[in-house]
């Protein structure tokens, strides 16, 4: 297992959406950050795409990780046909063993039999490239359905790139999302989170801490991929909240990305 960062451990330095930065982090900026913090995996998703590059920043971006040892997992969201093909090409290119895939998109929420449909037509050069398909659990589906939906596509071909905080959306917490898909697990999202009522009492808030510092029981994870036999790759992605201005909030992330990797390379020294 080698310790990585995410494009989405830097999602408030990158841009989110009404917020953005006077000057974005890019591609360049964040293998720096991995360089930085010494860690070995730069998953790159779709709040900062490789498709966004171009040719000539392609080979430079290539030729620095390369040189800096660092390996790159190609990230996407979406199921235009166009869209997955061209990541299953950056995948060959850069020698990623799979091509993570959110399958909701503007205006797309595809049923679980239409993800299925529309992805076992992609399977046949998925194979011939050696590249399989991993499906996040975002947050629509429950983790029943999405091993449903593996099983459909067939194991050898596809799996799922778990993330440890998403499936709350779908009222499922990490217990249960570990334990029904981590036989079917290519890639591990590291997000660990708090939750607190709020002043009132009348409800609770869910967000985001450093990694090692919130309710995620990080030696059970681990253990568990263990034990289904799981040697992937831990991504950390982080969720700091907006305040009190969008420099503080970058400040905080970048704080909370050092903090975590120091956390994790505890439990994770690859």
């Amino acid at each position: 297992m080698k310790l990585g960062l995410s494009t989405y451990a830097y999602a408030w330095a990158i841009g989110v959406p009404g917020h953005p930065p006077a000057r974005p982090m890019d591609l360049f900026g964040l293998l720096a950050e991995a360089e930085r913090l010494g860690t070995r995996v730069l998953q790159v998703c779709d709040n900062l795409p490789l498709t966004g590059l171009t040719s000539a920043e392609l080979d430079e971006f290539e030729r620095r990780a390369g040189a800096s040892g660092i390996a790159v997992e190609v990230g996407t969201r979406g199921l235009q046909p166009d869209n997955v093909l061209t990541h299953l090409r950056l995948a060959q290119r850069f020698h990623s063993p799979f091509v993570r895939i959110v399958t909701d998109s503007a205006g797309d929420e595809p049923s679980p039999e239409e993800v299925v449909a529309r992805l076992r037509v992609f399977v046949p050069e998925f194979q011939r490239a050696g590249v399989r398909l991993a499906l996040e659990n975002h947050d629509r589906f429950t983790a029943r359905t999405l091993a449903w939906i593996i099983e459909r596509i067939g194991t050898n071909h596809a799996g799922i790139c778990l993330d440890t905080v998403n499936s709350f959306g779908a009222l499922e917490g990490p217990e249960v999302v570990v334990e029904t898909l981590a036989p079917y697990t290519l890639n591990l999202h590291v997000k660990d989170f708090t939750i607190e009522r709020v002043s009132s009492k009348m409800g609770f808030i869910l967000t985001g801490c450093p990694a090692g510092e919130g309710r995620l029981n990080l030696p059970w994870l681990l253990e568990r991929l263990g034990t289904a036999g799981r040697e992937v790759n831990a991504i950390l992605e982080l969720w700091p909240p907006f305040g009190p201005t969008l420099d503080d909030t970058i400040a905080r992330e970048r704080a909370w990305a050092e903090a975590s990797v120091r956390n994790l390379r505890k439990l994770i020294p690859g």
